[in-house]
C-alpha cells in the first residue's frame, strides 16, 4: 500500500487528528503476526479470539497505533485510535483509501462462478493494465478491505469479488470498493437459508448498484431467468452476456467442448472473435464472455481480451481436470450448490470416458431447501449418464433418492474411508471421476487418497 498519515486516518475515522504525531503507516493489518514498523493494527472481536487481548504485543513489535473498541490499559494516547465498531472502521478506512486511485474497478457477485470469472476477468485487463485481483476467498467484509489496501500507485486496473450470505453485505462491500463496473453472474440458490428465495437473492446482489455511480455499467447473465427482469428500471447501462437471449451484446457462438477446453466464437454487438478457452463447461463460457465484455468496456484490444481468456490457469480445487494412471479426474471440491453440481455434471456428461463416477458430498447452508437441492442434483445425475453415484455425507442420502434408479449403482456414505475403499475397488482405465461437495466436507482427503492408491 502507499503510505498514509495517522492524522489523516484518525480525520478518515471522524476521529480529532490533534495530539497524534505526523507519522506515516505503511501497512494495515488485522494479524499480530504481521505487525512491522509502520503497521495499523485493526483490532477486531472475532468468534474464537477478541484481538483487542493482543494490542500491547503488537506495540511492543513496533506497531505505529492501533484503532481499538474498548480501552485499554496503559496504551500511550497517541498510539489508540477509539472508534466505536472496529469492523465498521476496518470498512471506513478501506473506503477512503480505495478512493484515492482513479483507476477502473470491476465490482463481481453471484450466487455461483464468482471465483472463475473473477480470475477470466483479471486474465483479460491483465493484457492492457497492471490489475490486482482479490486473492482466495478475501471476498467479504474483512478480506475485502484487506484487498483494497494492497493498491499501491502501480495498479492501473482492479476486480474485486463480493461475496454475502445476507442482506446488507453486499451494499456495504459496494460503497468500500467503489465499482465503476458491476457484474451480477447469475442468481441461484446459493444462502437461500438466510435470503428465504432467490427473490430474495436477486434483491441482495442488486446492492452492488447502491456503490456504483449511475453512469457506471451493469454486466449480466441475460439467460439466467431472473436477472433480466431484475435490472429493468435501473439508470445504469446494463450489458448482456449469454448464448441463447437474442438482445445480447456479447454471446458465444457456434461452441463445441473438447476434452480440456471450449471452442466457440464470442460475437460482441455485431464483431466476431473466436476464442480457445482451457476449461471446460458451458457455464464457463459464459463467465468467458462476462469477461470479454469488461474488457471491451475498458479498451482492452478484442484480440488481447482473446490472448487473456487462453492464458486463464483455473483456482485450486475448481473443476481442475487431471489423469492419472488412465483414469481423468474432476477435482471441484472447493465449495458446492445446486447449479454448480447441476453445471459439473454436465461436464462429467461430455468428457470421452467409459465410465462416469460422480463423487457428491453435501451441501451447505440450504435450510429448508436441503432436501429438495440434494435430490434435484440426484436426479441430474441420472439425467447426465453418471454409471456410479458415491454419495457422502448425511444430506447427501437425497442424492441417492433423486437418482431414483436411474444410476446403475449409486451407493451412501457416512465414512469418508469407506467411501475411499468402495471407489478404488472399483475404478478402472478410462473412467472419469467427478468430485464435488460444499468446502467442511473436505472432500479433497479423498481424491489424494485415491491419487495414492492410483500411483501405488
Amino acid at each position: 500500500m502507499d503510505s498514509m498519515k495517522l492524522t489523516e486516518i484518525a480525520s478518515a475515522l471522524e476521529v480529532s487528528p490533534s495530539g497524534y504525531p505526523d507519522r506515516d503507516i505503511t501497512n494495515v493489518t488485522l494479524d499480530s503476526r504481521e505487525v512491522n514498523e509502520g503497521s495499523l493494527f485493526i483490532a477486531i472481536r472475532g468468534d474464537r479470539f477478541d484481538a483487542h487481548d493482543f494490542v500491547p504485543d503488537v506495540l511492543a513489535k513496533g506497531a505505529a497505533a492501533v484503532v481499538c473498541s474498548r480501552e485499554i490499559a496503559g496504551v500511550p494516547d497517541d498510539r489508540v485510535i477509539y472508534v466505536p465498531d472496529t469492523r465498521l472502521a476496518l470498512l471506513k478506512l478501506a473506503k477512503y483509501y480505495r478512493a484515492k486511485f482513479d483507476i477502473p474497478v470491476v465490482g463481481l457477485t453471484g450466487s455461483v462462478g464468482k471465483t472463475t470469472t473473477k480470475e477470466m476477468v483479471a486474465a483479460v485487463l491483465s493484457q492492457k493494465y497492471r490489475t490486482l485481483a482479490t486473492q482466495g476467498n478475501f471476498n467479504n467484509e474483512i478480506g475485502l478491505p484487506k484487498m483494497c489496501f494492497k493498491l499501491d500507485g502501480s495498479y492501473e486496473a482492479a476486480v474485486f469479488e463480493m461475496g454475502m450470505s445476507g442482506f446488507g453485505e453486499i451494499s456495504r462491500l459496494t460503497d468500500t470498493a467503489r465499482p465503476t463496473i458491476g457484474v451480477i453472474t447469475n442468481i441461484g440458490v446459493s444462502h437461500i437459508e438466510m435470503l428465504g428465495s432467490r427473490e430474495g437473492i436477486l434483491k441482495a446482489k442488486m446492492e452492488i448498484l447502491e456503490g456504483m455511480q449511475p453512469s457506471a455499467p451493469l454486466i449480466i447473465n441475460g439467460d439466467n431467468d431472473l436477472l433480466p427482469k431484475g435490472v429493468d428500471g435501473i439508470p445504469n447501462p446494463v450489458v448482456v452476456c449469454g448464448i441463447s437471449c437474442k438482445n445480447a451484446d456479447c454471446r458465444a457462438e457456434n461452441i463445441r467442448q473438447n476434452q480440456d477446453s471450449m471452442s466457440f466464437v464470442i460475437n460482441f454487438r455485431g464483431s466476431r472473435y473466436p476464442v480457445e478457452l482451457p476449461a471446460v463447461g458451458m457455464h464457463n463460457v459464459y463467465n468467458a464472455c462476462i469477461a470479454f465484455a469488461c474488457g471491451m468496456l475498458l479498451d482492452v484490444a478484442p484480440e488481447q481480451a482473446v490472448r487473456g481468456l487462453s492464458e486463464y490457469v483455473p483456482a485450486g480445487m475448481r473443476q481442475k481436470i487431471v489423469r492419472r494412471g488412465g483414469i481423468t479426474v474432476i477435482e471441484d471440491c472447493y465449495n458446492a450448490s445446486p447449479d454448480s453440481i447441476k453445471a459439473s455434471l454436465r461436464v462429467l456428461r461430455d468428457l470421452d470416458c467409459t465410465r462416469r463416477i460422480a463423487v457428491l458430498g453435501d451441501m451447505k447452508e440450504l435450510g429448508s431447501y436441503s432436501g429438495t437441492a440434494h435430490s434435484e442434483c440426484g436426479r441430474a445425475a441420472a439425467e447426465n449418464g453418471v454409471d456410479i453415484l458415491l454419495a457422502y455425507g448425511p444430506e447427501s442420502k437425497g442424492y441417492i433418492e433423486g437418482a431414483d434408479g436411474g444410476v446403475p449403482t449409486a451407493l451412501h456414505f457416512d465414512d469418508k474411508r469407506e467411501l475411499v475403499l468402495t471407489l478404488c475397488s472399483m475404478l478402472r482405465e478410462g473412467d472419469a471421476i467427478l468430485f464435488k461437495a460444499s468446502r467442511a466436507m473436505k472432500l479433497e482427503e479423498a481424491i489424494e487418497a485415491v491419487y495414492d492408491v492410483i500411483a501405488g
